[in-house]
């Protein structure tokens, strides 16, 4: 908003950045902020932690990295491609496969089924939306996923960590969906993947709080101003639109404004729970070829559940804990009256625990579109260990405010065609 002109205030109750998204530093505050005694000497200096509230990689081809560009955001952020990303089948840890080559060498299929996966990958690669010879004989906007997967003769396992692992749902509506979106989400996870061949993710070194410091730093150069620790009293109305923010007495005058659910507790409804475990390790986890960063993704049938079960691990390598240390973050939905044993499938593979932090989240969503009060408000984090949901969150909220649409892949051109003119 700051770059396109707009005159823009950001307030915010906490003392840190990010809000519900923050990363927590130093280490004895996140012991404070969890009510547990410690931390103990073996942890290292409480400084050289940076610990994320909420697990989140970043897409390497996805919307966030597009919007990163073409804000000049990176400028102020440095970012490591993770090491890994796996999916859990029958108690074990697997690879995801998502080139030719390792579903041929993948051991989650069979001789058969690995011929099958590597052709359905190969239609996804060469998919191209506007062009029909590209989608053999697909209808892509009728035809559900159920019945592209029956076509290319995949079964249910395949099924599960392709629409899971790769295609990053949470549950399997989508099967019986248009097939247009699934197919584009997998030829974005693959698309991701070519850009660093390790993974198809990204993460900030010194945790996620580094991307709102770094959008905070960008408003500032286009004349935003930033308000840590300043409480908001109240939300001012006049005729049934916002006209202003109360704080310790003074006032803001605004025609919009947009706010996370916690500042409008009467304009949103709850949806559900997230629960989220913060797990610090001395070790990697097992299975994972040592790697120092990685997602593994539980899939719900693999665990009898209606959602998927997220692990993030992150390491002293990206800056957020101590030398020889990981911290791991479990998250999904909640679904029962005891959400810890939820996540105990998540926990096996992490043990052993040197120190974990629960917490149970509920989720919220606008009751209305904003258009009407000039209130616009985001929906709390899902469980998911990507930004994708997010930035769709972004786009609407931006289309609500404007009218206008604000589309990712048109930013990453519009960067490119500048990068080009300022190389001539």
């Amino acid at each position: 908003m700051s770059v396109n002109g707009k005159k823009v205030l950001h307030i915010d109750r906490n003392d840190y950045y990010g809000g519900e998204s923050a990363s927590i530093s130093p280490l004895e505050e996140l012991y404070r902020r969890f009510n547990v005694i410690g931390p103990p000497e073996p942890m290292g200096r409480g400084r050289e932690w940076n610990v994320d509230l909420v697990p989140k990689f970043i897409m390497a081809n996805g919307q966030l990295v597009k919007m990163l560009l073409y804000t000049e955001v990176t400028q102020f952020i440095d970012f490591k491609v993770v090491d890994g990303s796996y999916v859990y089948k029958a108690g074990k840890i697997h690879k995801v496969p998502c080139t030719k080559e390792e579903a041929l060498a993948s051991d989650l299929m069979g001789m058969f089924e690995k011929r099958r996966f590597r052709k359905f990958l190969l239609f996804v690669l060469h998919f191209n939306e506007h062009d029909v010879k590209s989608h053999q004989d697909i209808e892509p906007r009728r035809m559900t996923m159920r019945e592209v997967y029956r076509k290319f003769d995949l079964g249910p396992e395949v099924m599960a960590f392709t629409g899971h692992a790769l295609a990053l749902y949470r549950t399997d509506d989508y099967l019986d969906q248009p097939c247009l979106e699934t197919i584009n989400r997998i030829k974005l996870y693959c698309e991701s993947l070519a850009k660093y061949s390790k993974s198809p993710y990204l993460y900030p070194l010194y945790g996620l709080g580094e991307l709102p410091q770094g959008f905070a730093r960008l408003s500032a150069l286009y004349g935003g101003i930033y308000m840590l620790k300043k409480p908001v009293d109240e939300i001012l109305m006049e005729k049934g639109k916002v006209v202003g923010v109360k704080s310790e007495g003074k006032i803001a005058h605004c025609k919009q404004l947009i706010c996370d659910p916690s500042y409008v507790p009467n304009q949103v409804k709850k949806v559900g729970q997230v629960i989220r475990v913060i797990c610090i390790l001395s070790h990697p986890i097992r299975n994972t070829n040592e790697c120092t960063s990685c997602q593994i993704i539980i899939p719900q049938m693999q665990v009898n559940r209606k959602s998927d079960i997220y692990v993030c691990m992150v390491s002293c390598s990206h800056c957020v804990a101590s030398d020889g240390k990981y911290v791991a973050i479990i998250s999904t939905t909640v679904e029962s009256e005891n959400p810890e044993s939820e996540i105990q499938p998540a926990l096996e593979l992490l043990e052993p625990v040197d120190q974990k932090f629960v917490s149970i989240s509920d989720q919220y969503i606008p009751k209305h579109n904003g258009i009407r009060n000039q209130i616009f408000i985001s929906r709390s984090y899902d469980a998911t260990t990507h930004f994708e949901t997010t930035c769709d969150d972004i786009r609407d909220i931006f289309h609500r405010m404007t009218g206008a649409t604000l589309d990712f892949n048109d930013m990453w051109c519009a960067a490119s065609d500048t990068d080009k003119q300022d190389g001539e």
